[in-house]
């Protein structure tokens, strides 16, 4: 799937919309208003018997300068420099108006083939609208729906000789939200087909796309100092020194008082479907105020769902007392976040570069041991010591007995014990055998979860009656003849 299809043009005109039509999925964000999508989206496209790659881009505007509409319109143009064909899309609604020809002439200019489609063409309101595109002088412009899946045929027929035309490769590109768990058991293999999954989440402003262009080397994301850039979650596939890896870069998450509108509202809920789908996460804090209350709500939800947990404090190279400040730092760590007590934390700076390869190595050392296992017969013995050295309490004078313990699943490390009266087992004592297994399994940072069940739950027959002996069994039926007799 080597052909790659860029669809661009005007602010509101429908561009995600399609975008969701080809891929098959709510994965773009869409709104009445314009200007929703800033960033570079890839999908895996489907259409008829093809299948290629496309890009959702941000609306094109007349800005050439490093405003925020600006440095839009050079990603989008970069994004049309990377794609085989520019699928340029009008509102048929609308007509032509004066930025679709300067940006008709754009294309041109670039050399590469484009289809000329007009969107929101069902019904009398576009036809109008569709007869005008010719004017821009692209070719017969195709009318379509993207809302209504209208003219898809149409389009499958305009990209075939250029779908023909690329060579075909035997790999192809994951770029959608999607992770599948292997068999309990079975180790977890980093492939390019199965790349390690990694969030990075945090407040807005917090540097979060800058990090993310930084690691991968290219301005793959759009940055700027305006706080809540970033609107979809945006994966990216790259490979970090021979490790195949996707980062999903999210929206800064605020306090949900102060989320009023529906974007941010969607942007914040893509944001949160990243993180479950994440196997690392990483909470990006701001280096001058760091873990503020938004801060430990998006960690604590992050440990919640079971995923592996690195913390990463951006802007580092600003900082002056740096020894203070990481002293300070690891101190509020241990005491606002103790469900997370070992979990590495990370100095970098997204601007510079530094820090990086310590951001790595602690990803992939929490990776690690989220997949851990512990084989039965070590957690037994271990289980025994930590009874013996501090045994589970006696309520109304009848000891609970720990018998047995088992790691029934990975990622994260869940373990079952086995026990009398579970519900009697104070929480108290489940932490400490959870900072036991911590310490003694080196398993720091990573979330850990805990199971008590008594014996009779893993009894299939505890609820079935009691049959009644074979030998006994004719005796019993003799008796009941008498008696009818």
């Amino acid at each position: 799937m080597s052909f790659t299809l860029a669809i661009v043009g005007r602010p509101n005109v429908g561009k995600s919309t399609l975008f969701n039509r080809l891929v098959g999925k709510r994965l773009a964000l869409v709104d009445d208003q314009p200007g929703v999508t800033r960033d570079l989206r890839e999908g895996a496209a489907r259409l008829g018997d093809m299948r290629f790659t496309v890009i959702d881009t941000a609306g094109l505007e007349d800005a050439t300068d490093d405003s925020l509409q600006g440095r839009m319109r050079r990603l989008t143009e970069r994004a049309v420099d990377m794609a085989d064909a520019a699928l340029f899309v009008i509102d048929a609604r609308v007509g032509v108006t004066p930025n679709d020809t300067l940006f008709a002439e754009i294309l041109r200019r670039k050399g590469r083939p484009v289809i000329l489609a007009a969107n929101k063409a069902e019904g009398q309101a576009g036809r109008a609208g569709v007869i005008e595109a010719y004017g821009l002088g692209l070719g017969e412009p195709l009318a379509l729906s993207a809302e209504h899946g209208e003219g898809m045929a149409e389009l499958a027929v305009m990209l075939q000789p250029l779908v023909a035309a690329a060579e075909a490769t035997a790999e192809e590109p994951i770029t959608d939200v999607d992770i599948e768990e292997d068999e309990d058991g079975a180790p977890r293999t980093i492939t390019t087909a199965r790349p390690l999954q990694i969030a990075i989440v945090g407040r807005p402003n917090a540097g979060k796309s800058t990090l993310i262009n930084q690691i991968i080397g290219e301005e793959r994301l759009l940055t700027g100092p305006e706080a809540g850039i970033t609107r979809d979650s945006i994966s990216v596939p790259f490979t970090w020194d021979g490790t195949p890896m996707r980062i999903f870069d999210t929206a800064g998450m605020r306090k949900k008082a102060k989320i009023q509108e529906k974007l941010e509202k969607l942007s914040v809920s893509d944001g949160l479907r990243a993180v479950k789908f994440a196997e690392v996460v990483v909470v990006l804090l701001d280096a001058a105020i760091p873990f503020e209350q938004q801060d430990l709500r998006i960690a604590d939800l992050a440990e919640r769902e079971g995923r592996a947990v690195v913390v990463a404090v951006n802007k580092w190279d600003i900082e002056d007392e740096k020894q203070d400040k990481l002293r300070h730092l690891k101190e509020a760590f241990e005491r606002l976040l103790p469900q997370l007590r070992g979990a590495p934390l990370v100095t970098v700076s997204a601007k510079t570069g530094k820090g990086l390869d310590r951001l790595q190595a602690a990803i992939l050392k929490a990776h690690e041991i989220w997949n851990r296992r512990v084989p039965t017969a070590r957690l037994n013995q271990w289980l025994a010591t930590m009874v013996e050295a501090h045994p589970p309490p006696a309520p109304a004078g009848r000891r609970i007995k720990l018998r047995y313990m088992t790691q029934a699943k990975t990622r994260p490390p869940g373990f079952v014990v086995m026990c009398s009266m579970p519900d009697k087992l104070p929480e108290s004592y489940s932490r400490y055998l959870v900072n036991g297994l911590r310490d003694d399994f080196d398993m720091p940072g990573t979330p850990i979860r805990l199971y008590m069940r008594s014996q009779s739950d893993a009894n299939p027959y505890k609820d079935r009656k009691k049959s009644i002996p074979s030998r006994l069994a004719k005796h019993v039926r003799k008796g009941e003849t008498k008696k009818k007799g």
